[in-house]
């Protein structure tokens, strides 16, 4: 069986318009992580289980990209390897996007009552399009970055290349993603999106991911259409060691860890504290400024909802704003490494950020509270300039430790790697276990979490911030010393928490 990916390096622009696809790809997660939580709260599913759903993030991300990454490496199809699942992807997107808009639309048809604050048949078409979101997502996200590896051929200078346009449009897309989100009449672009079951905050819910649709479409098809890929041409039989099951990559997997080396244990375990401290923000963040911040509420009065939508709203500009930073801080992270004494010591020193922005969530919300004591329960409005500026600013200097994280752990995985032996691909599989396994860990206990200290989101930030300090010290003092230290770029994937 012949590959397609070892061939010369294909020109620059075959490379932009892959990459393109990935700026569709975050438009569509950003929205997800800026309004889907408060969403699902809308529809009467309590706090305590909204981070259930969130569970399929990690599950397909454990599962889905491993199994489509195996059947695009020895797919026969005429049009390529990896086109027909890119195409496959996109569409199935378009499908589950339109049942996670539609979904109070739907329900109520089906039977759920408007006087009923839970709406058991809108959350079911919810979360069936949720989950095939997620599924559709990784079967995206996978294929894309191994077209790219075909694309660069073996020439690794081309391939950090293609990394960094596929970093550059994944910061497009959640800049995208977070600007519309945070934009409160967008809905009056399509009126129609405004329905019995579905009110302005809805409206404008849908009306996203009806522009996610025909942008992540209109990407997608340019770039399958235009790139052409070299079909996989088999003898009838597949060669040895290239087997049809799942068995093989299972049997790599497993011996991987049973060969793995001290220091990749280490970066696992930072890597897996790292994001125990992240997803409980990525879940919360935009909650936490319309409930703790805002002082809104999603089942309240009229004010109260109003509220909890400004707030909402304004952390989705939040999270634009810490996009923005992660895009500009990624680009200088070598030399500041090189500053400081090494990406260990930029590592922990960003945990130490990320400890401290998410310790801040409680301060800021603590002059919030305050500054509503002192106004009185009858009086709801805004929260003064000053406590939206320091909320607004722990979302930029967020963006810092963001951008390490979405960088460094794969470079290091790539560097300890080579000096080991093993095969790259092989080695960032393995630490995709330590990613999306803290996310599956995460979505369980944080709402019971949050539940058993009185409700909100502060005692999983506060967990957050204390794991965070730990995957500092871990970093900075149990890390060894990588024999290149510089090669920041050798290897980076930018993921959307999957």
């Amino acid at each position: 069986m012949e590959t397609g990916g070892n061939g010369p390096p294909k020109p620059i622009w075959n490379i932009v318009m892959v990459s393109a696809i990935a700026a569709g790809i975050q438009f569509g997660w950003a929205l997800q992580l800026s309004l889907l939580t408060p969403y699902v709260q809308t529809l009467g599913v309590p706090h305590v289980w909204a981070a259930f759903i969130w569970l399929c993030g990690p599950i397909s991300g454990l599962l889905v990209q491993p199994i489509v990454g195996y059947f695009s490496d020895h797919c026969t199809s005429r049009i390529g390897r990896r086109r027909p699942f890119i195409a496959a992807g996109a569409c199935l997107v378009a499908v589950a996007v339109f049942f996670v808009g539609f979904a109070k639309d739907i329900g109520h048809r089906a039977g759920d009552s408007l006087d009923n604050p839970t709406k058991p048949r809108a959350v079911a078409v919810f979360v069936t399009g949720f989950w095939i979101l997620d599924v559709a997502n990784n079967m995206l996200q996978g294929p894309c970055r191994a077209f790219l590896a075909d694309l660069s051929g073996s020439d690794h200078k081309r391939m950090r290349i293609a990394n960094g346009w596929f970093s550059f449009f994944m910061a497009i897309g959640n800049v995208l993603g977070y600007a519309a989100g945070s934009y409160s009449n967008l809905y009056k672009l399509l009126p129609f999106t405004t329905t019995t079951a579905c009110d302005v905050y809805c409206a404008n819910l849908k009306t996203c991911f009806i522009i996610d649709i025909v942008f992540l479409l209109s990407v997608t098809i340019t770039a399958i259409t235009t790139v052409k890929e070299t079909p996989l041409k088999s003898n009838g039989s597949l060669d040895e060691g290239e087997g049809g099951s799942s068995e093989p990559f299972i049997g790599e997997i497993v011996t991987a860890f049973k060969t793995l080396k001290k220091p990749m244990w280490i970066l696992l375990l930072v890597t897996c504290l790292n994001w125990i401290a992240w997803f409980p923000f990525l879940l919360y963040d935009t909650d936490w400024v319309g409930v703790e911040v805002f002082g809104g509420k999603v089942n309240g009065s009229s004010s109260e909802q109003k509220l909890y939508d400004d707030g909402v709203r304004a952390g989705a500009l939040g999270l634009m704003i810490n996009s923005i930073v992660l895009a500009f801080t990624s680009l200088g992270l070598e030399p500041v490494s090189r500053l400081i004494g090494g990406v260990k010591n930029l590592w922990g020193v960003v945990n130490f950020i990320l400890a401290a922005g998410l310790a801040g969530t409680v301060w800021i919300t603590k002059v919030a509270e305050a500054w509503r004591a002192k106004q009185g329960p009858q009086i709801l409005t805004s929260p003064p300039t000053n406590v939206k500026s320091f909320a607004l600013a722990v979302f930029g200097l967020l963006g810092i430790p963001l951008s390490v994280t979405f960088s460094i752990p794969f470079a290091l995985a790539s560097i300890y790697c080579a000096d080991a032996g093993g095969g790259q691909g092989l080695s960032l599989g393995v630490l995709n276990l330590s990613i999306v396994i803290p996310q599956m860990f995460v979505s369980v206990i944080s709402g019971p979490l949050d539940a058993a200290f009185g409700g909100g989101n502060l005692p999983a930030f506060v967990l957050g911030s204390i794991v965070a300090a730990i995957s500092a010290l871990l970093a900075i003092f149990a890390f060894p010393h990588p024999k290149n230290q510089l090669s920041l770029n050798s290897g980076a994937v930018v993921g959307g928490g999957h």
